[in-house]
Protein backbone atom coordinates (compact mmCIF):
# COMPACT_ATOMS: atom_id res chain seq x y z
CA UNK A 1 0.00 0.00 0.00
CA UNK A 2 1.30 3.47 -0.88
CA UNK A 3 1.38 5.93 1.99
CA UNK A 4 0.56 9.18 0.17
CA UNK A 5 -2.32 10.33 -2.02
CA UNK A 6 -3.22 13.42 -4.05
CA UNK A 7 -6.21 15.00 -5.74
CA UNK A 8 -6.60 14.42 -9.49
CA UNK A 9 -5.16 17.79 -10.53
CA UNK A 10 -2.10 17.66 -8.29
CA UNK A 11 0.89 19.44 -9.86
CA UNK A 12 4.48 19.48 -8.63
CA UNK A 13 4.69 23.24 -9.20
CA UNK A 14 2.06 24.61 -6.86
CA UNK A 15 1.54 27.44 -4.40
CA UNK A 16 2.24 25.19 -1.41
CA UNK A 17 5.67 24.43 -2.86
CA UNK A 18 6.38 27.95 -4.10
CA UNK A 19 4.89 30.10 -1.35
CA UNK A 20 3.79 27.85 1.53
CA UNK A 21 0.17 28.65 0.60
CA UNK A 22 -1.41 25.65 2.35
CA UNK A 23 -2.98 24.45 5.57
CA UNK A 24 -2.55 21.10 7.27
CA UNK A 25 -4.94 19.15 9.51
CA UNK A 26 -4.64 15.65 10.97
CA UNK A 27 -7.20 12.86 11.00
CA UNK A 28 -6.88 9.77 13.21
CA UNK A 29 -7.28 6.04 12.60
CA UNK A 30 -7.76 3.77 15.61
CA UNK A 31 -8.48 0.05 15.39
CA UNK A 32 -9.18 0.39 11.63
CA UNK A 33 -11.76 3.11 12.29
CA UNK A 34 -11.69 6.86 11.65
CA UNK A 35 -12.17 8.63 14.99
CA UNK A 36 -12.82 12.29 15.81
CA UNK A 37 -13.56 12.83 12.12
CA UNK A 38 -16.10 15.57 12.72
CA UNK A 39 -13.76 17.58 14.97
CA UNK A 40 -10.89 17.33 12.46
CA UNK A 41 -13.20 18.21 9.56
CA UNK A 42 -14.52 21.39 11.21
CA UNK A 43 -10.94 22.39 12.08
CA UNK A 44 -10.01 21.94 8.40
CA UNK A 45 -12.93 24.11 7.27
CA UNK A 46 -12.04 26.81 9.82
CA UNK A 47 -8.38 26.74 8.76
CA UNK A 48 -9.28 27.11 5.07
CA UNK A 49 -11.58 30.04 5.86
CA UNK A 50 -8.85 31.77 7.85
CA UNK A 51 -6.51 31.49 4.86
CA UNK A 52 -9.31 32.80 2.59
CA UNK A 53 -9.43 29.62 0.50
CA UNK A 54 -12.21 28.83 -1.94
CA UNK A 55 -13.80 25.78 -0.28
CA UNK A 56 -15.32 23.36 -2.84
CA UNK A 57 -18.95 22.40 -2.31
CA UNK A 58 -17.80 18.77 -2.50
CA UNK A 59 -15.75 19.17 0.70
CA UNK A 60 -18.33 17.65 3.01
CA UNK A 61 -17.68 15.46 6.03
CA UNK A 62 -18.97 12.49 4.01
CA UNK A 63 -16.45 13.27 1.23
CA UNK A 64 -13.52 12.94 3.62
CA UNK A 65 -14.95 9.89 5.37
CA UNK A 66 -15.29 8.14 2.00
CA UNK A 67 -11.86 9.33 0.84
CA UNK A 68 -10.12 7.89 3.90
CA UNK A 69 -12.30 4.78 3.99
CA UNK A 70 -11.31 3.82 0.44
CA UNK A 71 -7.63 4.75 0.60
CA UNK A 72 -6.73 4.04 4.24
CA UNK A 73 -9.28 1.98 6.18
CA UNK A 74 -10.06 -0.51 3.41
CA UNK A 75 -6.33 -1.06 2.89
CA UNK A 76 -6.03 -2.52 6.37
CA UNK A 77 -4.46 0.33 8.32
CA UNK A 78 -5.15 -0.31 12.01
CA UNK A 79 -3.63 2.73 13.69
CA UNK A 80 -2.14 5.87 12.25
CA UNK A 81 -2.24 9.63 11.71
CA UNK A 82 -3.40 11.08 8.40
CA UNK A 83 -1.80 14.45 7.72
CA UNK A 84 -3.99 16.23 5.18
CA UNK A 85 -2.59 19.25 3.32
CA UNK A 86 -4.84 21.45 1.17
CA UNK A 87 -3.32 24.14 -1.02
CA UNK A 88 -4.37 26.81 -3.48
CA UNK A 89 -3.53 26.32 -7.15
CA UNK A 90 -2.80 29.10 -9.64
CA UNK A 91 -5.97 28.92 -11.76
CA UNK A 92 -7.91 31.80 -10.24
CA UNK A 93 -8.08 35.38 -11.51
CA UNK A 94 -7.54 36.32 -7.86
CA UNK A 95 -6.04 34.22 -5.08
CA UNK A 96 -9.34 33.99 -3.23
CA UNK A 97 -11.05 32.50 -6.31
CA UNK A 98 -8.31 29.96 -7.03
CA UNK A 99 -9.20 26.28 -6.89
CA UNK A 100 -7.75 24.07 -4.17
CA UNK A 101 -6.08 20.69 -4.40
CA UNK A 102 -4.90 18.30 -1.71
CA UNK A 103 -2.17 15.92 -0.66
CA UNK A 104 -2.28 13.55 2.29
CA UNK A 105 -0.13 10.83 3.77
CA UNK A 106 -0.56 8.22 6.48
CA UNK A 107 1.94 7.46 9.21
CA UNK A 108 1.07 4.04 10.58
CA UNK A 109 1.79 3.32 14.23
CA UNK A 110 2.42 -0.03 15.87
CA UNK A 111 0.53 1.17 18.94
CA UNK A 112 -2.84 2.72 19.72
CA UNK A 113 -2.88 6.17 18.12
CA UNK A 114 -4.19 7.57 21.44
CA UNK A 115 -1.50 5.91 23.55
CA UNK A 116 1.26 7.77 25.34
CA UNK A 117 4.50 7.28 23.40
CA UNK A 118 8.16 7.52 24.36
CA UNK A 119 9.51 10.04 26.85
CA UNK A 120 10.60 13.42 25.50
CA UNK A 121 13.41 15.73 26.56
CA UNK A 122 12.83 19.43 25.89
CA UNK A 123 14.51 22.77 26.33
CA UNK A 124 13.35 26.33 25.85
CA UNK A 125 14.28 28.22 22.68
CA UNK A 126 14.84 31.92 23.38
CA UNK A 127 16.52 33.02 20.15
CA UNK A 128 13.31 33.41 18.15
CA UNK A 129 9.64 33.95 18.94
CA UNK A 130 6.44 32.68 17.36
CA UNK A 131 3.56 34.94 16.39
CA UNK A 132 0.28 35.21 18.27
CA UNK A 133 -2.00 36.42 15.48
CA UNK A 134 -5.05 35.21 13.53
CA UNK A 135 -3.05 32.53 11.68
CA UNK A 136 -0.93 31.38 14.63
CA UNK A 137 -3.50 28.81 15.80
CA UNK A 138 -3.64 26.86 12.53
CA UNK A 139 -0.96 24.74 10.92
CA UNK A 140 0.47 26.86 8.14
CA UNK A 141 4.01 27.44 6.87
CA UNK A 142 6.12 28.62 9.81
CA UNK A 143 9.87 29.23 9.38
CA UNK A 144 10.21 29.43 13.18
CA UNK A 145 9.32 25.73 13.33
CA UNK A 146 12.08 24.88 10.87
CA UNK A 147 14.65 26.82 12.86
CA UNK A 148 13.45 25.22 16.10
CA UNK A 149 13.60 21.71 14.67
CA UNK A 150 17.21 22.23 13.58
CA UNK A 151 18.03 23.61 17.02
CA UNK A 152 16.48 20.54 18.67
CA UNK A 153 18.44 18.15 16.45
CA UNK A 154 21.73 19.96 17.03
CA UNK A 155 21.22 19.81 20.80
CA UNK A 156 19.98 16.20 20.99
CA UNK A 157 16.50 17.26 22.05
CA UNK A 158 13.18 15.74 21.06
CA UNK A 159 11.33 19.07 20.95
CA UNK A 160 11.59 22.64 22.20
CA UNK A 161 9.30 25.06 24.04
CA UNK A 162 8.57 28.10 21.88
CA UNK A 163 7.82 31.53 23.33
CA UNK A 164 5.81 34.38 21.86
CA UNK A 165 6.97 37.98 21.51
CA UNK A 166 5.89 38.66 25.11
CA UNK A 167 8.33 35.93 26.25
CA UNK A 168 5.46 33.74 27.41
CA UNK A 169 4.98 30.06 26.60
CA UNK A 170 3.13 29.50 23.30
CA UNK A 171 3.60 25.87 22.25
CA UNK A 172 6.15 23.33 21.03
CA UNK A 173 7.21 22.82 17.41
CA UNK A 174 4.46 20.34 16.58
CA UNK A 175 1.90 20.63 19.37
CA UNK A 176 0.69 22.03 22.66
CA UNK A 177 2.02 21.59 26.19
CA UNK A 178 -0.10 20.70 29.21
CA UNK A 179 1.39 21.51 32.61
CA UNK A 180 0.05 19.66 35.66
CA UNK A 181 0.54 21.55 38.92
CA UNK A 182 -1.32 21.41 42.23
CA UNK A 183 -4.10 19.26 40.79
CA UNK A 184 -4.76 21.59 37.83
CA UNK A 185 -3.72 21.54 34.20
CA UNK A 186 -2.47 24.78 32.71
CA UNK A 187 -2.06 25.36 28.99
CA UNK A 188 -1.35 28.42 26.91
CA UNK A 189 -4.29 30.40 25.56
CA UNK A 190 -4.79 30.37 21.81
CA UNK A 191 -4.19 34.12 21.87
CA UNK A 192 -0.68 33.31 23.11
CA UNK A 193 0.13 31.35 19.93
CA UNK A 194 -1.03 27.85 20.90
CA UNK A 195 -2.40 25.56 18.19
CA UNK A 196 -6.05 24.64 17.85
CA UNK A 197 -5.94 20.87 18.37
CA UNK A 198 -8.89 18.48 17.97
CA UNK A 199 -6.83 15.76 19.68
CA UNK A 200 -6.07 17.89 22.73
CA UNK A 201 -9.61 19.30 22.89
CA UNK A 202 -11.05 15.79 22.99
CA UNK A 203 -8.70 14.81 25.82
CA UNK A 204 -9.35 17.85 28.02
CA UNK A 205 -13.10 17.58 27.39
CA UNK A 206 -12.90 13.99 28.66
CA UNK A 207 -11.08 15.15 31.80
CA UNK A 208 -13.67 17.85 32.44
CA UNK A 209 -16.72 15.64 31.86
CA UNK A 210 -15.38 13.01 34.22
CA UNK A 211 -14.32 15.55 36.87
CA UNK A 212 -10.75 14.24 36.74
CA UNK A 213 -8.99 17.58 36.58
CA UNK A 214 -9.66 21.27 36.11
CA UNK A 215 -8.10 22.77 32.99
CA UNK A 216 -7.14 26.44 32.76
CA UNK A 217 -6.02 28.33 29.65
CA UNK A 218 -3.59 30.95 30.90
CA UNK A 219 -0.70 33.25 30.12
CA UNK A 220 2.49 31.55 31.35
CA UNK A 221 5.87 33.13 31.75
CA UNK A 222 8.79 30.95 30.76
CA UNK A 223 9.98 29.86 34.22
CA UNK A 224 6.55 28.39 35.08
CA UNK A 225 7.45 25.26 33.13
CA UNK A 226 9.88 24.39 35.93
CA UNK A 227 7.09 24.47 38.54
CA UNK A 228 5.08 21.67 36.91
CA UNK A 229 4.88 18.20 38.40
CA UNK A 230 4.13 16.60 35.03
CA UNK A 231 4.13 17.85 31.43
CA UNK A 232 2.35 16.33 28.45
CA UNK A 233 2.95 17.21 24.80
CA UNK A 234 -0.04 16.60 22.50
CA UNK A 235 0.67 16.87 18.79
CA UNK A 236 -2.02 16.22 16.18
CA UNK A 237 0.78 15.55 13.71
CA UNK A 238 2.86 13.11 15.79
CA UNK A 239 0.89 11.87 18.80
CA UNK A 240 1.12 12.09 22.60
CA UNK A 241 4.39 12.26 24.55
CA UNK A 242 5.27 12.67 28.23
CA UNK A 243 7.91 15.31 28.85
CA UNK A 244 10.20 13.86 31.48
CA UNK A 245 13.16 16.24 31.28
CA UNK A 246 13.80 19.94 30.70
CA UNK A 247 17.46 20.78 31.24
CA UNK A 248 18.37 19.37 34.67
CA UNK A 249 14.78 19.11 35.87
CA UNK A 250 12.98 15.75 35.69
CA UNK A 251 9.22 15.25 35.62
CA UNK A 252 6.95 12.35 36.47
CA UNK A 253 4.33 10.98 34.07
CA UNK A 254 2.12 8.63 36.13
CA UNK A 255 -0.94 10.90 36.47
CA UNK A 256 -1.12 11.77 32.79
CA UNK A 257 -0.45 8.12 31.94
CA UNK A 258 -3.43 7.04 34.03
CA UNK A 259 -5.73 9.66 32.48
CA UNK A 260 -4.63 8.74 28.95
CA UNK A 261 -5.47 5.09 29.60
CA UNK A 262 -8.94 6.04 30.87
CA UNK A 263 -9.43 8.26 27.81
CA UNK A 264 -8.48 5.38 25.50
CA UNK A 265 -11.01 3.10 27.19
CA UNK A 266 -13.77 5.67 26.59
CA UNK A 267 -13.44 5.01 22.83
CA UNK A 268 -13.96 1.26 23.19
Amino acid sequence: MKNFFTSENFAAVNRAFLFGDAVKVSFFVRNNTLIMAEESYFYLMASMRKLRMNIPLSYTLEFFQTLFQENIINQGVQNGIINFLVYRDQTGVTLQKGNVEFYFDITETAHDVLAMQREYELDMLKEIYVNSSLLSNIRVHCPENIYAEIYAQENDLDEVILLNAHKRIARSISGNLLFLQDGKIKLAKQTEGAFISPLMENFITFLDKNNLCKVEQVEMVAFESQKAEEILLISDEKGIFPVTKIRNRSFAKTTFENWIQQWQQSFN
